[in-house]
């Protein structure tokens, strides 16, 4: 089946809308090369040699300014013609109203000096290209269709046809059946060929494009590294108010209850000791769940058990107290960093949490191990799946919405809740989240984080 639908994809192809936009691409690249490149080499000779005076400045100022709009022009093209989206580079602002502070800052822009460089480079690229394609195709379509107007041509036989050579007295014309045969062979080769060549020479161009006209690596970067760090910071401020309200609707409320019926037990002392002493006995009950419940506190800030043994016991521990059997697998090295340690224990710790809640599961099973300079853990089970709903950020889902391991999972996340909470904390150090949760056959979710950080 898929050697059926691969043949006719091959068939479909030199009809297909997106190899008539990728050759009308490559034919439209070289007029708009030649334009840029005439004007980008004529602006900066004469930019270069006027910096002997200050009318070279604006005149590189406007020459990099224009570059910046061949840009624009070219990404609306890769958009529209290839259906690639190039995202704009940042805009330059300068740091003071003017002129010349614009001009400045046009000069001491990356991304203006990298449009001038694609308009100097681009033009032999385009010429390339746009021979390439022209001949594929024009050659590719006229041998295909030769046997429906070879006739056109005059011969010196008795039948009509294109005439290769002339060597003296002998002459050599595409007129038999098998010479046309043969050429429409050849014909067919060329055409079912060029969808492939004019792929294979546009994603040059969007290589070069987004190289060269999108934002830069570092801008990028650095907007990015904004981002986790608005998450890292609307997860730390959610994780002090969880532990703010678990602290006043529980330890704090059993405490004050208990302070209260120690007060009434010493009042009872002399005239009830019997009540005094069955007061004072609830009121040990009551220490041991406080004690418990800050236990359960503290370990959710970060276990013990997890600073002094590391990975193996806590996840061990964690998978303990699930309400399903929880096989762990730990094959590690060495330890990694403490953040990532502790990213990796809450990530376990929410996943088996909704397997409890909400899968259905009867087994579950928890791996971790190293893989280059990546920390990976993966955990499964044999629920309901059909996880996923809503995820994020950084998270790649194979499942439609539904229940399973993600829902409800990552409370107190900032930004998100669910696989979306555990996906933000992820991305937040360059980790992934990844879901397969078909229906009714289970789920797994992996996260990658690096090593260190």
């Amino acid at each position: 089946m898929g050697s059926g639908v691969g043949f006719r994809a091959v068939v479909r192809a030199p009809v297909a809308g997106r190899t008539w936009r990728e050759f009308g691409y490559l034919l439209i690249g070289l007029p708009l090369s030649i334009l840029y490149f005439s004007l980008a080499i004529t602006g900066l000779s004469l930019g270069a040699g006027l910096l002997v005076t200050f009318l070279g400045v604006p005149v590189l100022a406007g020459v990099l300014a224009m570059c910046r709009g061949f840009g624009r022009l070219e990404r609306a093209r890769v958009r529209g013609l290839l259906r690639a989206d190039i995202a704009e580079p940042a805009p330059i602002r300068a740091r003071k109203g003017g002129a010349l502070s614009a001009m400045g800052a046009l000069l001491k822009s990356g991304s203006a000096w990298r449009h001038v460089l694609y308009s100097v480079i681009h033009f032999p690229w385009a010429v390339f290209a746009f021979c390439t394609a022209l001949v594929f195709w024009t050659t590719g379509w006229s041998l295909l269709l030769y046997p429906l107007w070879f006739w056109v041509f005059p011969a010196y036989t008795n039948q009509p046809g294109l005439q290769l050579f002339q060597n003296g007295d002998y002459s050599f014309y595409l007129d038999s059946p098998g010479a046309i045969a043969l050429t429409f062979l050849v014909g067919m080769a060329f055409t079912l060929a060029t969808p492939w060549v004019l792929r294979a020479l546009t994603a040059v161009d969007r290589v070069v494009v987004g190289g060269l006209l999108g934002p830069s690596r570092l801008a990028s970067r650095v907007t990015e590294l904004e981002s986790d760090r608005g998450v890292v910071v609307d997860t730390a401020a959610a994780d002090l108010r969880r532990i703010e309200r678990d602290l006043h609707d529980g330890a704090q409320a059993r405490l004050a209850a208990l302070a209260m019926d120690l007060g009434l037990a010493k009042e009872k002392v002399t005239e009830d000791p019997v009540a005094a002493a069955r007061m004072v006995d609830e009121a040990h009950g009551e220490v041991k769940i406080a004690l418990q419940e800050l236990r359960d506190l503290a370990r959710g800030i970060h276990p013990a058990v997890l600073t002094d043994r590391g990975l193996d016991a806590a996840l061990s521990s964690v998978a303990a107290r699930c309400a399903v059997p929880v096989r762990v697998t730990v094959d590690l090295p060495a330890r990694p960093t403490a953040a990532i340690e502790g990213i990796a224990y809450f990530t376990v710790s929410e996943l088996l949490q909704n397997v409890s809640k909400h899968a259905r599961a009867r087994v579950a099973s928890v791996e971790v191990w190293k893989s280059g300079e990546r920390l990976l853990v993966q955990v499964s089970d044999d629920g309901r799946g059909g996880a996923g709903a809503g995820v994020g950020v950084g998270v790649g889902v194979e499942a439609g919405a539904g229940a399973g391991v993600g829902a409800g999972a990552g409370a107190g996340a900032g930004g998100g809740s669910g696989l979306v909470g555990l996906a933000e904390r992820l991305d937040a150090v360059d980790g992934i989240l990844v879901v397969d949760s078909p229906e009714g056959v289970g789920t797994t979710v992996t996260a990658e984080l690096p090593w260190r950080v």
